[in-house]
């Protein structure tokens, strides 16, 4: 495993162990964190560890025209019981992730020192956000990092049933109407399953990720 130092690099993907790990150590500037991202590359790690930095083989991922919508979240839809908005409340949405219980999970992997860090990427247009509300307040969210035809997703939240479901179809439709390529979801869990993400090998994704120029 690579250990990171101050200068901006990080080892070729394929060198990634059995798990996905890659390297550990670094920082949280928005030059790593988009040089990770346009690779391929995204942290994830306790508070009390170093920075550990994956490449998992294989990778789960939507191709947009595979979203699975059930009938009743057609229902839901159509009811339009929910308000949907896109980059009105990224700091919102990114603390109530935070806050999120996670299944199998004791705690949160989304440090104060990741929500500094997501916050300026936000500011700098390349970490966004979708917020979903009920009645004005915010029920639901979603965040991630915008390569410009990628979207690689963070994290979501739902403080009411079926809210991070609404911004993920929601994200999917609006990444689809600007002709991105695919929404990166890391690994593999069984409710993206259902939504229609699969996993592909890690080769393929690198070709997907790297098939367009990043600005």
């Amino acid at each position: 495993m690579y250990c990171l130092t101050n200068e901006l690099f990080f080892p070729p993907v394929e060198t990634s162990s059995p798990e996905g790990i890659l390297a550990f150590g670094g920082d949280l500037s928005s030059e790593r964190l988009l040089l990770a991202y346009q690779n391929g590359i995204f942290p994830w790690f306790n508070s009390d560890e170093p920075i550990i930095w994956w490449s998992p083989d294989p990778r789960m991922v939507l191709f947009l025209d595979e979203l699975k919508i059930s009938k009743s979240m057609r229902n839901i839809l159509n009811r339009n019981v929910f308000k949907v908005t896109f980059n009105q409340d990224f700091s919102a949405v990114i603390r109530n992730c935070q806050k999120s219980n996670r299944t199998g999970q004791d705690g949160t992997w989304i440090s104060d020192q990741m929500i500094g860090a997501y916050e300026k990427l936000h500011e700098l247009g390349k970490a966004k956000s979708v917020e979903v509300w009920k009645e004005e307040e915010l029920v639901g969210g979603l965040y991630g990092v915008d390569l410009g035809h990628v979207f690689c997703g963070e994290s979501m939240f739902s403080k009411v049933p079926n809210a991070s479901k609404i911004a993920f179809i929601s994200l999917v439709n609006k990444l689809k109407s600007n002709q991105y390529q695919l929404l990166d979801c890391q690994v593999y869990n069984e409710h993206l399953e259902s939504l229609g993400c699969r996993e592909i090998d890690r080769d393929e994704f690198m070709a997907i990720i790297k098939s367009k120029k990043i600005n």
